[in-house]
């Protein structure tokens, strides 16, 4: 039977597991979603050069930047520690990820299929919320 400060150590113990199991769950996933989309931009394939290039207007030598830029920050938020690099990195996925969704309804307008970038912001938005309260509830120290 669990009382008193007990309680409140495994009710602690139960938050900070649900709260890391949450984090890593999301952030898997958002790094895989993430890294699935830098591969055709890092190696350059045809249907990454049709829809950046061609559909887009983006110059070729910003295609692979962008993959290598997406694999960088992959990288950064998988690996624990390093708070402010972290942070940069949710940062610079967050703006590829408005950043696309803004150029594929200037260059083509909104089609309902557009809906499905949600599958990209939602765990990484989870992956965020979940980062700071891992940060909160050890101290700021993951």
């Amino acid at each position: 039977m669990i009382t008193g400060s007990n309680k409140k150590n495994h009710t602690k113990l139960y938050y900070m597991k649900k709260i890391k199991i949450i984090y890593w769950i999301s952030t898997i996933i958002f790094a895989a979603l993430m890294l699935l989309s830098a591969y055709p931009d890092i190696v350059k394939n045809e249907q990454a050069i049709e829809i950046m290039h061609n559909q887009m207007g983006y110059p070729e030598y910003l295609i692979q930047f962008i993959g290598v830029a997406k694999l960088l920050g992959v990288i950064a938020i998988l690996i624990p520690g390093f708070n402010r690099i972290k942070e940069w990195a949710y940062a610079g996925l967050f703006f590829d990820l408005i950043g696309a969704t803004y150029s594929a309804i200037a260059s083509a307008g909104f089609d309902p299929m557009m809906l499905t970038m949600l599958m990209f912001f939602v765990p990484g938005i989870v992956s965020y919320i979940y980062h700071h309260k891992m940060l909160k509830a050890t101290g700021g120290t993951i």
